[in-house]
């Protein structure tokens, strides 16, 4: 799924392990993208990739057009934000009892 992010040109993505710390998944992918249309690519490049990859297909939650897009796959769950809105909610300060296991920048 990083991957497929990071092709899509995801900004500043984050793997955190949340395993021991949330008893509804395992871990999150967090990643941020400048527009509405980016971040509907964004969940289509990861979707696409799980299914290919992993044959899980995402429920998603949420819309571009509010800045933040969830998508849960079970054990991971990946947010697509835009910045204003990460900034706002601030996921990785409020799940910060979890371990970051990648940053790409």
């Amino acid at each position: 799924m990083v991957d497929a992010l990071e092709d899509k040109k995801a900004e500043d993505i984050v793997l955190l392990d949340l395993q021991g710390v949330a008893s509804f998944t395992d871990y999150f992918v967090i990643c941020s993208g400048t527009s509405d249309r980016m971040l509907r690519s964004l969940v289509r490049g990861a979707n696409d990739a799980m299914i290919k990859d992993h044959d899980l297909k995402g429920k998603i939650i949420g819309s571009a057009s509010n800045g933040w897009i969830a998508v849960d796959f079970g054990d991971i769950v990946m947010h697509a934000f835009s910045p204003q809105q990460r900034d706002f909610y601030q996921l990785e300060e409020l799940w910060s009892s979890g371990k970051t296991l990648l940053r790409v920048k």
